[in-house]
């Protein structure tokens, strides 16, 4: 049975099904589902857990050895099942169409797996558990659903937003739904007792300037390099991800090289401005920017976004947040050696 990520929750309050397959490229979707599960099966008595992680040279039989065997501790056991990118192969799917064949009592089985094409989800290994358990794709959000999406989030938290404070909200996290969630707690923490308008949202930012990866932003781009210091110090300390914080640096360094770029060109600047969603208020603040940037300052920061990104995902050298921080004081205005822009 599919499911859809937003459904599991009442779904979960009426029963607890033997098996789940959560799988697809929105990371915080699949998490949240997940954890959804893992939390009901602990409330009804799935104490014991044990993970499989499949990797090269798995041995598929472990599945059915540890789903038969009786359980030391507990009469109930919530077993995992971590494919990641992985395929089954042909061993994988006859062993999970043999689970399906012989589902064992007093167990709930949740296969974790990243994204699984359309021609996958033809195979019979994946047919098998689509009708034996329930099936969450947690699939990105389109940009016209993340308003309705956030709005809900909101509300679940016990906010009451209006319109515009949603479409603000959207329009900053532009589709990245961790930030988007990790700004939603903050506001439930911070805003809990007031209406949520796009003021109360743009206010309680500024209130916790040490941790927004905007505040970040703007801090470059007010040319405050002292102040962007300190908001990277404060980032770093909170635990905040080094990807969201290149997410929002790498953004705002795109308008201002879409705008650089035009202005070299003799073109008008406000098509850049409406395919960004810029606001009227910040419209003369990044054109501020632009006067203390060349469009070879702006590519240069681009390039040192895609180092960063390339140093957080390891696949490049130096650390991820002595190059944000870099990079916040180069935007800032601050003259640093050619090689760290």
């Amino acid at each position: 049975m599919r499911l859809p990520p937003d459904k599991l929750a009442a779904h979960l309050r009426k029963n607890l099904a033997p098996l789940y397959l959560v799988f697809g490229e929105e990371t915080l979707l699949a998490v949240e589902a997940a954890d959804a599960i893992r939390a009901t099966a602990r409330q009804q008595g799935y104490s014991e857990r044990e993970c499989l992680t499949v990797e090269t040279g798995f041995d598929w039989h472990t599945l059915k050895q540890l789903a038969s065997s009786p359980s030391l501790f507990a009469n109930r056991r919530l077993l995992e099942l971590r494919m990641g990118d992985a395929k089954p192969g042909d061993a994988g799917s006859k062993a999970l169409n043999d689970y399906v064949g012989r589902l064992p009592e007093d167990v709930v089985l949740l296969i974790t797996a990243g994204k699984i094409d359309w021609q996958t989800q033809k195979g019979r290994w994946f047919t098998a558990l689509d009708g034996a358990g329930v099936v969450i794709a947690a699939m990105p959000i389109e940009m016209r659903q993340l308003p309705g999406w956030i709005d809900r989030r909101l509300r679940d938290r016990g906010l009451h937003p209006t319109p515009e404070a949603v479409t603000l909200l959207s329009e900053r996290v532009e589709g990245n739904l961790l930030a988007a969630a990790q700004e939603i707690e903050k506001l439930a923490l911070t805003a809990a007792d007031q209406p949520l308008t796009a003021e109360t949202i743009l206010s309680a930012v500024g209130d916790s300037a040490r941790y927004s990866i905007y505040d970040f932003v703007d801090a470059a781009i007010l040319g405050q390099p002292e102040r962007v210091t300190r908001i990277v110090d404060g980032l770093r300390g909170e635990g905040v991800e080094p990807v969201l914080v290149n997410w929002a640096l790498h953004r705002e360094v795109r308008i201002l090289t879409a705008l650089a770029f035009a202005r070299s060109q003799r073109q008008p600047q406000d098509p850049i401005f409406t395919a960004y969603k810029v606001w009227e208020k910040r419209k003369p603040l990044l054109q501020q920017t632009l006067q203390r940037l060349t469009l070879a300052d702006c590519r240069g920061l681009l390039k040192a976004c895609a180092r960063i990104d390339r140093a957080i995902k390891g696949a490049g050298p130096g650390a991820p947040w002595d190059a944000l921080l870099a990079t916040g004081l180069r935007l800032a205005g601050l003259e640093l050696l050619p090689e760290e822009i």
